[in-house]
């Protein structure tokens, strides 16, 4: 059960019989609540009445606060939400002598996993007309006083009228006799550190940086006889590099912050800037022109260097380092920072650029500790700019996919799945060629002898071109599903290995599962739940996943935002508290709930024909192993139970 929110409700005086109903959020670190008027995808802020005499509302329901906007793009279109706190502001008029006001505030909430149902937050005023701004309201309910918890919490009995069988009894102590549920663990610190560190190694090893790393230890040990001194400047030599990579890391947290660095890497202009970016530094990469810093500024660093001694001067060599090979550097760091801002994490760009800098700065330390590997070093030469040329080949591949982004945004149409795969098929069909040597550039050595690792990468490439064909007729493509545009923008689709519920109600798809001798998987999802559209995209198209779904169990499904009103209103006691269910929705959010002491989705459970469990229950993990082993598990302990 998740707890991440918090409303607390005001009435506040404007001026004479004017008010404004205000709901204040408290939002936990990693949690967001969307805002109003999104349409159709996740769940918007709105306020319902259900009472209203004596009053007239001024204006729409508001948001007020720090409010975040972003491109989605599993919902395909702009959202905007509040991280850590918010407000809802209604204006109103009292126009009667008396007045009552009241109803719910209905929102939805997520995080990078799980998505919480549609809540409700009930209110209720009354009062009567003043002619002054001391205005007497008395409150109906404990929310104008007391902070209202914005999940709900399991009862123990269930009331009549919910026309519940033993289908609906709670099964939480047997579910939780398998154990935890599997869900997926956070490594995003680890992935940032790798991420910045892969790229570290990759500016390593290009022109600009691969031949100072001889030069500069053989500085350092010719410039005093004694090797200890010479040792303790080359490491501090590296430190200075780390230092100066990670203090670029503070000051981009800085100027941005962790949140406007995500919003801007999925913020369509600047996605289209970016893509834009990318296609410059790669065209640089293949040899169209030289980017640099201006060279007064490297000049004006090593000349102090000169000046300087001890400490100072060896931490300006190593700035120096830094500017002189900004052009190879550079692209490498800006795509990797845009890549590990998406986590949302603070210190994401600190953490990234750490790793940066320790696989920039670990050959200068290491050679100078052993002088004697740097006989066995490879000599510079043409394969450096091998290196340069693939990686302008990759940063041209990657800026399709900012590209994708505001063309997703804008909806030009200009970039749907199948022109995507093209591309990136004939970008890395054309790297292959070239690594094979068949295409030249103008740095490019003219030996026509391809080296044994040069054509194993040729290989891997052409390869990774071979495979994305299928994907213009349908073909799922996990390996690049994170960077294509979604398979509805695809125009022509021969996949037909898709999963669909069987069922759409509980208690109809538990009394067709009892008929047919079959086990049931309920699925409990929503309309503006990301995770759940991963899952199905990623986890559901897997042959094997569907195969088991479709063949052995019966799919119920249900949207805990389904908004399609219950032919009747549905009173309960929840937490000692009197709720309305008033949608399909809320009766299952109110079913995942007391059943499973559970409120977040993807939550996906396996039940026999009594209703109860089979498995522990399975959130939001994209192993398919695990997901599959979920299934087969389930079937099994099925099978044994009917014998």
């Amino acid at each position: 059960m998740f707890e991440p929110v918090t409303f607390k409700t005001t009435l506040n005086t404007i001026a004479d019989n004017e008010y404004e109903l205000v709901f204040a959020a408290s939002i936990e670190q990693g949690w967001h609540v969307y805002s109003t008027e999104l349409g159709d995808g996740p769940t918007s802020a709105t306020l319902n009445l259900e009472t209203s005499e004596g009053v007239e509302l001024v204006g729409k329901l508001t948001p007020r606060g720090k409010e975040i906007a972003k491109y989605d793009n599993i919902f395909e279109m702009d959202v905007r939400y509040f991280e850590e706190s918010g407000e809802f502001v209604q204006k109103f008029k009292v126009t009667g002598a008396t007045y009552k006001i009241g109803g719910y505030l209905e929102y939805g909430s997520c995080n990078d996993e799980t998505c919480l149902p549609p809540t409700a937050v009930e209110f209720a005023y009354s009062g009567q007309q003043k002619s002054n701004a001391a205005v007497a309201v008395a409150a109906v309910t404990p929310t104008t006083t007391e902070e209202v918890s914005a999940t709900l919490q399991p009862v123990e009995e269930e009331p009549a009228s919910v026309n519940k069988t033993d289908l609906w009894q709670p099964v939480i102590s047997e579910l939780q006799a398998f154990g935890e549920t599997t869900s997926q663990k956070d490594m995003s610190w680890l992935y940032i550190f790798i991420a910045g560190f892969v790229g570290g190694l990759l500016a390593l090893f290009t022109p600009c940086v691969w031949p100072i790393i001889p030069m500069t230890v053989s500085f350092f040990l010719k410039r005093t006889k004694d090797r200890a001194k010479a040792i303790t400047d080359a490491v501090t030599y590296g430190v200075s590099i780390v230092i100066i990579y990670v203090v670029l890391g503070i000051a981009i947290t800085l100027i941005f912050g962790a949140n406007a660095l995500n919003a801007l890497s999925t913020n369509a202009i600047f996605n289209i800037i970016f893509f834009l970016m990318l296609v410059v530094f790669a065209a640089s990469f293949f040899g169209a022109f030289e980017i640099t810093l201006p060279s007064k500024w490297s000049n004006s660093v090593d000349s102090k260097a000169e000046k300087t001694s001890g400490l100072i001067s060896i931490f300006l060599m190593a700035f120096t380092l830094a500017l002189v090979s900004f052009s190879c550097t550079g692209p490498i760091i800006g795509f990797v920072l845009v890549e590990v801002s998406t986590t949302g994490n603070i210190i994401a760009p600190m953490i990234c650029m750490f790793g940066f800098a320790i696989a920039l700065a670990l050959p200068f330390t290491l050679f100078a500790l052993f002088p004697s590997w740097l006989k066995s070093m490879p000599k510079s030469g043409g394969w450096m700019n091998v290196i340069k040329v693939t990686l302008g080949f990759l940063e041209l591949a990657f800026a399709l996919k900012f590209l994708s982004v505001a063309d997703l945004a804008y909806g030009w149409g200009i970039l749907d799945r199948e022109t995507f795969l093209a591309l990136w098929i004939v970008i890395f069909a054309l790297l292959g060629f070239y690594l094979l040597g068949k295409i030249k550039f103008p740095h490019d050595d003219d030996e026509t002898k391809v080296g044994v690792t040069r054509f194993f990468m040729a290989l891997v490439s052409l390869a990774f071109a071979v495979y994305m064909v299928p994907g213009l007729w349908g073909a799922p493509l996990k390996a690049v599903s994170a960077f294509a545009p979604p398979m509805n923008t695809q125009d022509f689709n021969l996949y037909t290995n898709e999963v669909h519920a069987k069922f759409d109600d509980y208690d109809a798809g538990m009394e067709y599962a009892r008929l047919h001798g079959k086990p049931v998987m309920v699925d409990f999802t929503g309309y503006g739940c990301v995770n759940c559209r991963k899952m199905e995209l990623a986890v559901w198209t897997d042959p094997k996943v569907g195969s088991i779904i479709n063949n052995d169990y019966v799919l119920i499904t249900l949207y805990v935002d389904n908004k399609t009103p219950l032919p009747e209103r549905i009173k309960i006691t929840e937490n000692g508290k009197e709720r309305t269910l008033r949608t399909l929705g809320d009766k299952w959010s109110y079913l995942q709930n007391v059943k499973f002491s559970a409120n977040a989705q993807p939550f996906y459970v396996l039940l026999d024909n009594e209703g109860k469990p089979l498995n522990k229950s399975y959130a939001y993990d994209e192993d398919i192993d695990k997901y599959v082993e979920f299934l087969q598990t389930g079937l099994s302990n099925y099978k044994k139970a009917v014998r």
